[in-house]
This record gives C-alpha cells, structure tokens and sequence, in this order.
C-alpha cells in the first residue's frame, strides 16, 4: 500500500481580505463619482466629459479612497456621503497624474496612453484644473473649513516638493534628509490628509486625528520609497513603467543615496560620473544599478521603508474600539504591509 503524501497547506494570500475589501469601497467610490459627474458635468463640453472620464476610469489602486473610508470607520462613521469624499481624494489624486504626465511628457501610464498622447497637452491641462477644483468644491462642502485647510496645505506642500525635487536634479551632494523632505512633501502630507479628512468626517478627537494623519504620512513616505525601489527593481509589464526613467531624470534617490553614501572615494566618482553624463544610455544604466546593488543600496533603501512601516503601525495600537471598528484598524495594518509587498 503506497504511503501517504504528506499534505500541503493550501497557499494563502495574506492581502486577500485587503483586497475584497479594497473592491468593495473601490465600485462604491467610482459609483459616487459617476454620479457627481452627471451632475457636475452636466452641460460642460463633450470632450471635457470625454477626458475626464478617461482620467479617472482608466485603472489605479484607489488607495487614497480606500484609506479616507478605513480612517473614517475607524473613528465610527460609515454612509453614502463618505465614498464621494473619498472620491474627492481620487479626483485630486488623478489631476496630478494628469499634470505629472504633461511635465514629463509621458505617452504610458498603467499601460495604456496617458491623457496627453491621447488627446493634447491643453485638454491635459484643463481637465486636471477641473478635476482638482471639483476635489476642493467636495472636501469643502463634506467637512468645511477644517478639512479644506488640511486638503489645501496638502496640495501646496506637494507643489513645493515638486520645486524641491527639480532643485536636486543630478545633484551627487543630495542627503538623505533632503530626499526625506521632498517625498514627505510630494507624497506623505498628501496621504496624511485622506487620513486625517476621513477621522475628522467621523468626528474623531484631535488626538485619534493626529494619530492617524502620521500614520498617512509614515506609509505614504514608504510608498514613495518602494515606488523609487520599483523604478530599478520592478517588472515593466507589472509597474506599466519603463525602469530606469528616475535615473535618465537625474532624480537621486534612496537607494542610490544609500549607495553613494556607503562607495569607496573611486567607485563613487564613478557613480558621480555616470549621474552627470549622458544617462540616456542604457549601458550607464546598467553600470549604476551594479554600483547601487554592489553597496547594498537596495536593501538599505528597503529597510528604511521597513522601518517606516513599523512606526506607522505602532501607532494604530493606541486606538481602543469597539469590536465593529476593529477590523477597519486591522486592515490599516495589512494595508502598511501591502505597500511593502507590492510590485506595481
């Protein structure tokens, strides 16, 4: 009688309740928005209709919606009128991918053609006017002058990131802090806001506000770090991005920070070298990520976002609720971890 095979557990996804749950606020979030654009766009020129609609239906995470409706749960609080705040959230977060691809002058996104190869660079650029107005008109009108303060120190302190960036550009003195400010700027203050608009609307205290808007800014500055990872490490037909386009853009960052930081004087003039040449060259490309791989710059930069993380969970702990809210807390913490398992 042959032996038994020993049995194997069956393989199980750690993210999957995140992810149910991410599509269940997902088609309630676009469901909101469909309906405030009827309404909002009603009258307006068929093709400002026509490119919003492309903008914003055309694929994305919606972790910004999905974190504004978790942090408004968490605090006690769960209607209709709080997946179209969280699409407000998406509405702004599109306008400044629309922007970002006209200043890049990008023909991809997610895989398929970004807003300006598709129709102009005009049509770009007022749709995602509109888009951030329409955000601004709704974070006003659901949680008043509080949440419009928060949502619009956000947005300037993104603008000035961007400004801070362009001021780095090829630059090999660049410290970690600096690069720390500007992704704080571009990308944690932002998340930060879903968070803190999503307690306020459930009428948080000021101190579960406060907890959860740098929970927001912890995991959105991971976010940015593992995003930079990606744009060495990640497969293009997973990112919809060409890796490598950080490097050709002359932005330095973490791992490559890490790297120079740790190079004997020899190699890092040879980094400094290929930084400052002609970085449209694959072959430059390749140089550097062997330099960056050599110093450990990609697990350096991996364990910064690690540690980020960690903090950012450590602060949920704080948080007493009652049995219903606990599971939106739990998902805030598998949502921390999804950001550093994540490939696009």
């Amino acid at each position: 009688m042959p032996v038994d095979e020993p049995l194997t557990p069956p393989h199980t996804d750690p993210f999957a309740e995140l992810r149910s749950t991410a599509a269940t606020v997902a088609a309630r979030v676009e469901a909101a928005m469909r309906t405030d654009l009827e309404k909002a766009l009603a009258g307006c020129d068929p093709l400002l209709v026509e490119v919003v609609h492309y903008a914003l239906f055309n694929g994305g995470k919606r972790i910004r919606p999905l974190l504004t409706v978790l942090c408004s749960r968490c605090c006690g609080r769960d209607d209709d009128d709080l997946y179209l705040l969280a699409g407000a959230f998406e509405y702004l977060h599109v306008a400044t991918l629309v922007h970002d691809d006209v200043i890049d002058r990008a023909d991809r996104r997610r895989g398929k053609e970004t807003v300006i190869a598709r129709y102009d660079i005009t049509a770009a650029i007022l749709a995602g006017d509109w888009l951030h107005a329409r955000s601004m008109h709704l974070i006003g009108r659901l949680v008043g002058p509080d949440g419009l303060e928060i949502f619009c120190q956000a947005t300037l302190s993104m603008v000035n990131g961007e400004f801070e960036q362009l001021r780095q550009i090829g630059n090999v003195l660049a410290s970690e802090q600096q690069y720390l400010n500007v992704i704080q700027q571009k990308t944690g203050n932002l998340i930060a806001s879903t968070c803190a608009i999503g307690a306020l609307y459930a009428g948080a205290d000021h101190q579960q506000r406060k907890a959860l808007a740098t929970y927001g800014d912890l995991i959105g500055a991971a976010f940015q770090v593992v995003d930079d990872l990606l744009d060495f490490q990640g497969s293009t037909n997973q990112t919809g991005k060409q890796t490598g386009n950080d490097f050709v853009e002359g932005k330095i960052t973490l791992p490559l920070l890490e790297a120079l930081a740790q190079a004997s004087p020899e190699d890092r003039q040879a980094m400094e070298g290929l930084i400052q040449g002609d970085r449209t060259q694959p072959a430059a490309y390749l140089r550097l990520v062997g330099y960056i791989d050599r110093y450990d710059g990609f697990g350096r930069a991996a364990r910064t976002a690690q540690g980020l993380v960690d903090q950012a969970v450590s602060l949920l702990d704080a948080f007493t609720v009652c049995t219903e809210r606990k599971n939106s807390l739990r998902l805030l913490q598998v949502l921390a971890s999804y950001i550093l398992a994540r490939t696009k």
